[in-house]
């Protein structure tokens, strides 16, 4: 897809949620109250983001926020009408809707389709039974497995949402979870790792000492593991971490947990210094100087935050300097000693020379 692409979100917080998990506040998360919306709601909004489309865009519709499938089936059929309106109409490209794994059946995707949804994404956060019942999500990892299976046998695209460090997990259910996911084969896959949110029970359980949530490192750790499953197993990851917006802001309404506004890049610069690391391993390089050189699309990564990667080679290395030379339109990471090339890779190997190290 060459297109500029274009969400347009439709938030359906919590009408089709049958019960509270432990984690959620949608208010804070989608920044609405539980007002259900309609078909002149999901209408006004397409209206109001066509001002701003170019012809050339690919334009999806997106009902997030709830579990769009566990909606009542006459407001469900109103919201998918509208939608189709649009797609029939050429200004909407695609539709996708997320929901839970117990709101599956043949029968609601059967309507579905009939109305011509395209993606969905289910939130299967854990496949661990002990988490998803400390969580209270209110279904099972089977329903997961079923609701999986059914979404692809009726020909849609397949989306995971994960979300390590929910209460009772451990680094390996969390990977454990991963590899469960990778084997029903999603198309696409969202990665949150799990945050305290002002006014949940999750709050709660912090505060008594019941959970204890993910360091900022830990989660840039085990994502940065997570990804690199994926990546290897050629499964899009599509999202890192929630994202900085006017309703969920750390000490606003983020309590506790890893939130950082670019947590993806976090995660990423991870995998870039491991791979320096590992291209490095071999070398004598006490109080010596190392150009690394690189397409400038890539130097935030390699350098870090702060050149926070700088330092850490700096440390491990006991390096006296470290420099970036461009090297443009090339995917090649090449490192130098002086003049001597001491190490390269290619930036497509980030994730199993992460792997590799583990």
């Amino acid at each position: 897809m060459n297109k500029k692409m274009k969400i347009i979100p439709v938030f359906v917080p919590h009408i089709g949620c049958p019960n509270d998990c432990v984690f959620c506040n949608q208010k804070k998360i989608t920044g609405m109250g539980t007002v259900a919306p309609s078909g002149k709601y999901v209408r006004d909004i397409v209206e109001e983001y066509r001002k701003t489309i170019n012809e050339d865009t690919y334009t999806e519709l997106a009902f997030f926020g709830g579990s769009f499938t566990a909606i009542d089936i006459n407001l469900q059929e109103e919201l998918l009408a509208a939608g189709k309106h649009y797609k029939d109409m050429g200004v909407v490209d695609s539709i996708r809707c997320s929901t839970r794994p117990d709101a599956i059946t043949d029968d609601i995707l059967i309507l579905q389709k009939k109305y011509g949804m395209d993606i969905i994404e289910l939130g299967i956060q854990s496949l661990d039974d002990e988490v998803l019942k400390k969580s209270n999500r209110g279904h099972s990892r089977n329903d997961s497995i079923n609701a999986s299976m059914l979404i692809k046998k009726h020909g849609f695209v397949l989306g995971h949402q994960i979300m390590p460090g929910l209460p009772g997990s451990t680094r390996k259910k969390d990977i454990k979870t991963c590899l469960d996911s990778i084997a029903m084969h999603p198309d696409m896959v969202r990665i949150y790792p799990t945050l305290t949110i002002k006014d949940t029970e999750l709050l709660n359980m912090y505060e008594e000492g019941a959970y204890k949530p993910l360091s900022l490192e830990e989660a840039v750790d085990i994502s940065a593991e997570i990804y690199s499953h994926y990546a290897v197993n050629n499964i899009n990851v599509i999202r890192i971490g929630l994202q900085n917006s006017d309703s969920i802001n750390e000490g606003e309404d983020v309590a506790a947990g890893p939130f950082h506004p670019a947590f993806r890049q976090l995660v990423e610069e991870k995998l870039y210094l491991s791979s320096l690391i590992a291209a490095l391993k071999n070398e004598e390089l006490n109080d010596k100087h190392i150009i690394i050189e690189a397409d400038d699309k890539l130097m935030s990564f390699l350098a870090g935050q702060k050149k926070s990667n700088v330092k850490k080679l700096m440390e491990i290395f006991h390096l006296k300097q470290v420099s970036f030379k461009k090297l443009n339109n090339s995917d090649e990471i090449i490192i130098y000693d002086k003049n001597k090339k001491i190490g390269s890779f290619d930036k497509s190997l980030i994730f199993q020379n992460y792997l590799d190290l583990q």
